[in-house]
């Protein structure tokens, strides 16, 4: 089975800026390169931080409303200082989250989550940028067709991996959405089966309607 990995969804023509990256500088590379966000590299294209739209608007966040509405806010003494920051180097979020090319979608994702960002610099061996994955990137994988998931399902997971007659399954793929009934030769394959499905890119769900010939588990018989 193959799985797409970081290194075949991420952007490579990274746009960068450098610590000492002006605040409007970086508010040109946003706008001209249609991105929201972009990292921060040192001297040997090592990423140290992340700049993005929501870290340029905190500027805008500590003035003062113009209209007399609302009252100053008055943030902790990080988010101030950053708010006043006119350079990369005070902007930025670091440390920097970084992904490797070899890793899964679903190491990508994990990560993200648990970090509660939106997107990660992709670096090499010696921790040089090679490219940024996003969230957007990721989700690409799910706008598989589905007679590609079919065709992989079958072959890859059923036929080859497996070793089944794929005549015996009956693999139905609707927006993702995967339905697997048949029989069988014995029942620790359904378990199997269904793991396996479920982990090719783009399925979104697995239903499961396998019976087994030969229970092998010490459970009841399926049959």
């Amino acid at each position: 089975m193959l799985h797409r990995r970081v290194a075949d969804l991420m952007t490579t023509a990274v746009v960068r800026v450098r610590p000492d990256t002006g605040f409007r500088d970086i508010a040109v590379q946003l706008a001209e390169h249609d991105v929201t966000a972009v990292p921060v590299v040192d001297d040997q294209d090592h990423p140290i931080g992340i700049v993005s739209e929501a870290d340029l608007l905190r500027t805008q966040q500590s003035q003062s409303d113009p209209s007399g509405h609302l009252t100053d806010e008055h943030p902790p003494p990080t988010e101030s200082a950053k708010a006043h920051a006119l350079t990369a180097e005070g902007l930025m979020t670091s440390p920097v989250i970084a992904a490797r090319p070899q890793w899964s979608v679903v190491e990508a994702a994990r990560a993200m989550a648990h970090h509660d960002v939106k997107r990660l610099p992709v670096v090499d061996e010696a921790d040089r940028l090679v490219g940024i994955i996003s969230r957007a990137d990721l989700i690409r994988v799910f706008l598989r067709r589905d007679v590609t998931i079919y065709e992989e399902i079958t072959t890859e997971v059923l036929t080859r991996t497996l070793g089944l007659d794929p005549a015996s399954i009956t693999v139905q793929v609707t927006d993702g959405r995967v339905t697997l009934t048949g029989v069988v030769p014995h029942r620790s394959l359904i378990p199997i089966a269904v793991r396996l499905c479920g982990s090719v890119d783009g399925v979104v769900d697995v239903t499961n309607r396998l019976t087994a010939d030969a229970d092998d588990t010490g459970g009841t018989p399926q049959r």
